[in-house]
Parts: C-alpha cells; sequence; structure tokens
C-alpha cells in the first residue's frame, strides 16, 4: 500500500495550538474524515476550547508544548503521523510586551522535532510568519529571494523555528513544509486582531482608533484559502522541505481597511489616530503567492467579500 492510500485510510495527527485561529479551522476540515485521530493540544493561552469541535476523533488535551513532560506524553501515547506545529505566543502587542514569553517557544521547536524524529512522524508543518520578513527589501515578499529582515523577537524565533526545521531534515531525513502565515482571519479569530477588532467596534459603533496616518498597507487573506492551501499540501504530499507564503497578494491601507468596514457595517463609528508605534508596525507588507496559487488552483476571496462574509457570520450568532 503507497503512502497516499495509507493516509487516506487512517492517520493520527497532531495540531499543536489547534484551538486557535488556523488551527482550529484546519482541525474541523481534518476531522471530516472519520478514520483519521486528530489531538488538539493547546495551553489556551491565547486559544479557546470553544473552537474544537466535540467530535468522536478529536481529542483535546490542555498542555504546553513547551514543557517537554507535557507534550512527550501526548506523543509517546498516539505515535502521530503528521504534526502541525501552530503553537505559539502571537499578537503583535502581546509579542512586544512579552518578549521572554515568545522566546520560550523555542523550547518547543526542540521538543516537537526530536519528539517527531524519535516517534518516526512521517512530516512536520510548521507556522512561520510575515514577520520574518522584517521592513521588506522587495515587495512583493518572494519565499526564495527576499532577505530575512528578522529583528523583533517574534520574527527572530520564527525564523529560528525554520532553520530548525531544516537542520533536522539535514541531519535525521525528517521532512517538512513551512507555511509562512500573512495576515489571516475569519469567524474564529480572536479579537487581538484587526479585522476582528475594527467588525467589533465598528458594529458597536465605537470609536475605532489607528496608528499613525493609517498608511501602512497590509494584505488579508480569508481562512478558507489558507485552509484549502494547507489542505491539498497535505493531500497531495506537496512541497517537502520546502517554504510556502500563505495569504493575499492585494495591499490595502489601514485606514482604508478601517472606513471599508466602517461602510460595510453601516457603522456610526468615528476613525481616531493615535500615535504610530516606535516598532513592530512595518510599513508594507505583501506576499509574492505564485506557489500558492499555483497549489490552490482557484481564486483568492477579494477582501471586501471577506469582510462581508464575516459579518453575515456574526450576524446569525
Amino acid at each position: 500500500m503507497d503512502n497516499k492510500k495509507e493516509k487516506e485510510k487512517m492517520a493520527s495527527i497532531l495540531i499543536t495550538g489547534g484551538a486557535g485561529n488556523i488551527g482550529s479551522s484546519l482541525l474541523v476540515q481534518l476531522a471530516k474524515n472519520e478514520n483519521d485521530t486528530i489531538v488538539v493540544a493547546d495551553n489556551l493561552l491565547t486559544g479557546d476550547v470553544s473552537k474544537v469541535p466535540k467530535k468522536k476523533n478529536i481529542i483535546f488535551i490542555k498542555s504546553d508544548v513547551n514543557n517537554f513532560n507535557d507534550i512527550s506524553a501526548i506523543f509517546h501515547s498516539f505515535k502521530f503521523d503528521f504534526v502541525f506545529h501552530f503553537a505559539a505566543v502571537v499578537g503583535v502587542q502581546r509579542t512586544l510586551n512579552n518578549p521572554l514569553m515568545v522566546l520560550e517557544d523555542i523550547k518547543g521547536f526542540e521538543n516537537i522535532l526530536n519528539l517527531s524524529k524519535n516517534t518516526n512522524v512521517k512530516k512536520v508543518y510548521f507556522s512561520s510568519s510575515s514577520e520574518v520578513y522584517g521592513e521588506p527589501f522587495e515587495i512583493p515578499q518572494n519565499e526564495h529571494t527576499t532577505p530575512l529582515n528578522s529583528k523583533l523577537p517574534y520574527a527572530i524565533v520564527k525564523n529560528l523555528g525554520e532553520s530548525y526545521l531544516k537542520s533536522y531534515n539535514q541531519e535525521f531525513g525528517l521532512d517538512y513544509t513551512i507555511f509562512r502565515f500573512f495576515n489571516t482571519y475569519g469567524p474564529n479569530q480572536s479579537l487581538d486582531f484587526v479585522i476582528p477588532k475594527f467588525i467589533d467596534l465598528a458594529l458597536k459603533n465605537k470609536p475605532i482608533t489607528i496608528y499613525g496616518e493609517g498608511s501602512q498597507t497590509r494584505t488579508f487573506c480569508y481562512i478558507d484559502d489558507n485552509i484549502d492551501t494547507i489542505l491539498n499540501i497535505h493531500s497531495g504530499n506537496l512541497l517537502s522541505g520546502e517554504v510556502i507564503n500563505i495569504g493575499n497578494d492585494k495591499e490595502i491601507s489601514i485606514l482604508e481597511l478601517a472606513q471599508m468596514i466602517v461602510r460595510i457595517t453601516t457603522s456610526t463609528s468615528e476613525i481616531i489616530h493615535l500615535d504610530a508605534l516606535e516598532e513592530g508596525d512595518m510599513t508594507r507588507r505583501c506576499p509574492d503567492i505564485s506557489k500558492m496559487k499555483e497549489v490552490l488552483k482557484r481564486e483568492l476571496l477579494p477582501v471586501e467579500k471577506g469582510i462581508r462574509k464575516y459579518v453575515e457570520f456574526l450576524s446569525k450568532q
């Protein structure tokens, strides 16, 4: 039986950080294959157990991947075939305020990769970040040509995580794919992030605050586009030993985003400008997603349609 047929028949999968935005959205889709067992390990720092569906083939374990005793017991109990390592301290302000907490995630890399190597995990998928690019040397930011200008602790740790994977592949043959996630939004995202935060304030007709003039640009990827890309990579066993940008490539300024959300929600919210952040607020960020488009094989959802979809979802809650 070849590997693909074996994977379709039955697999044991670990998602660390599986109670977060991307992890829980991936979980919902993976769990549709009822032959697979999916274990979620999350310390609930930013995740929420309510995002983990109650299904027979899903097991939630509150645990900290940075604690070897916590995570090793899980590995030895389930003998995973695949690991999605998405656990991390996230959120710009949180990571700026807690640099030592961010550095603790380095222990998680060591734990996950050592345990994966020692228990014959077939492949590790790692959630890196657009932050590894830092202030861009080129736009769009390409996986292979754009220098990694990591300066902040969060970005440095993600860059280090990528290096760990490449080193374990070289030394032990541990297979991997690295996802460099750009801003991804959707119904499971917490209010720490810009789109859900702006929508929440707009729906309550409260002031929306932005840093500086709001001219800094970002791209925003709807969660379905992100997850479908991951699923295609996983099911097709694609991009072994490679890095892929996962995001949208249409830039929008933060001010334009706020104005769009106010318009879509027919809000009376006032947009208030605060002093610009001293660090952590890059002027531009836009990925080269040529590789993602090849994998996804369809058009991405424009941000205005995604926001309308998000608002419609909230109206039904």
